[in-house]
């Protein structure tokens, strides 16, 4: 039976978790923990071009350091194909998705056209009519087609727990990549509701795909978790971290003698949270812990600073959906 509170973390392992992935991780167990809910944590690792062992074995030694477990065996997306694929096969056979052959240039430049169906950024629906037929020549002949689901465009929205209500425009969006890979808002869909997660807490910048999400579990008559999307930890220059913003992860904290336990104490403090108790770093955190106390605006953080021990936060002004 899925808890309204079961919770999860999906990290990629393309990369080095850096602080603002590891701050969200912990709001999203620290939520989950502190309603009695249990945690999942699952490797979004379908990109076989960019994904890593290495990488993965990092990312959960770093969760681990943090004091952040987990329920049962880790998840992988690698493992799950078969049934994104008979998703997807089950939509086209409903007619409710399409084969398209379109690149991004194409997209754009229909959308640059004079009187352009796509000037709020949907796909236009060039490949939405074509006849089956049609389409089956073009990819017997070795043509390359996502599979599009067929929506046509409207706003929608949903309550989030966290930003309120949000809103946007749903277009028929990708579900499989040009070659072959289930696309994030498929196989996202189909993971929350399989996994039994009641409640999916994660970076702001991914409350515009929520929508999408939302309608795909709706057709494929799975369930709907609720969503809490958190603002973002961002560096001086209002951008997302990256490695160029200097000691973004554990490691390059650690050389600079910045340990896990005050990496922890620090993004603690960005919650809003006050520093726990050295000997019991997260007991009064996750008693206590409070979605609503939340900072609501991005939290802007200069890496040098928090290996230098002064260590401001500031709000920005960046508003998300």
């Amino acid at each position: 039976m899925v808890g309204p509170h079961d919770g999860r973390f999906a990290p990629s392992p393309t990369g080095a978790l850096h602080i603002g992935n590891l701050r969200t991780a912990l709001v999203a167990w620290l939520r989950a923990r502190s309603l009695g809910g249990r945690f999942a944590l699952r490797v979004d690792d379908l990109d076989p071009d960019r994904v890593r062992a290495d990488h993965e074995r990092a990312q959960i030694a770093d969760l681990a350091a943090l004091g952040i477990d987990w329920d049962g065996p880790i998840i992988h997306q690698r493992d799950r194909t078969a049934r994104y694929d008979d998703a997807i096969a089950e939509l086209v056979a409903r007619e409710l998705a399409y084969p398209c052959f379109c690149s991004r240039a194409d997209i754009r430049a229909a959308a640059s056209a004079p009187h352009g169906e796509s000037a709020d950024g949907a796909y236009p629906g060039t490949c939405a009519h074509l006849a089956p037929t049609t389409a089956r020549a073009r990819i017997d002949a070795g043509d390359a087609a996502s599979i599009r689901v067929r929506v046509g465009s409207a706003l929608r929205g949903f309550d989030d727990l966290v930003l309120g209500r949000v809103e946007t425009v749903v277009d028929d969006f990708v579900i499989r990549r040009k070659d072959g890979v289930a696309a994030y808002n498929l196989a996202s869909t189909l993971d929350e509701a399989d996994l039994h997660v009641g409640e999916v807490v994660r970076g702001a910048d991914l409350a515009t795909s929520t929508p999408r999400q939302l309608w795909l579990a709706d057709v494929l008559d799975v369930a709907r978790p609720t969503f809490a999307h958190i603002p973002l930890m961002v560096a001086p220059d209002g951008e997302r971290l990256a490695k160029r913003h200097g000691s973004v992860t554990l490691a390059d904290l650690a050389a600079h003698g910045v340990n896990a336990h005050e990496a922890l104490r620090l993004l603690l403090e960005s919650l809003g949270e006050a520093v726990p108790d050295p000997a019991a770093p997260l007991a009064r955190i996750v008693r206590d812990f409070d979605l609503t106390r939340l900072p609501t605006e991005d939290v802007m953080v200069n890496p040098a600073h928090w290996i230098a021990g002064t260590r401001p936060h500031t709000g920005t002004h960046r508003p998300h959906p």
